[in-house]
């Protein structure tokens, strides 16, 4: 019987570790943009691992994930079923992972100093944007 439990106990925690761990994503960038890259290294430094792809046309990405034109950044990421459009903080990522709205994702539109992967000497406060399929948006921080 002891036996039996351990089994269990064993194969639950084998079975829940994919649970625990944050789900890979893939951030598709222009060629020519540095920023992302540092991004993609403020989200592994935060445990989300996040592999880049080159694309040459970013607006048609854009726009086939129906990015609102408004909030759109440099950089697209698509991790756990979410869009992630810019320089959003992995805090934030790592939320929207874990209690699952109903969005299609977060954005920081433009390209904020001060917000990942834009740090520099000085730092302006930006907002957060939530936005759903239908372009429906709302502030979901300000940082």
């Amino acid at each position: 019987m002891k036996h039996q439990h351990f089994i269990v106990a064993a194969l639950a925690a084998v079975f829940s570790l994919p649970a625990l761990a944050a789900p890979a994503g893939v951030m598709l960038k222009d060629p020519y943009c540095g920023c992302c890259d540092a991004w993609a290294g403020h989200m592994k430094q935060n445990g989300l691992e996040v592999t880049s792809r080159i694309e040459q046309n970013m607006a048609k990405i854009k726009d086939e994930r129906r990015v609102p034109a408004n909030l759109r950044s440099c950089h697209t990421a698509e991790i756990g079923g979410y869009l992630f459009e810019g320089h959003v903080p992995a805090d934030l990522v790592k939320k929207v992972l874990k209690d699952k709205p109903k969005i299609a994702g977060l954005a920081v539109p433009g390209m904020p100093m001060g917000s990942p992967g834009m740090e520099g000497p000085s730092k302006q406060a930006y907002q957060v944007v939530a936005f759903d399929r239908q372009g429906k948006t709302y502030v979901y921080a300000n940082r």
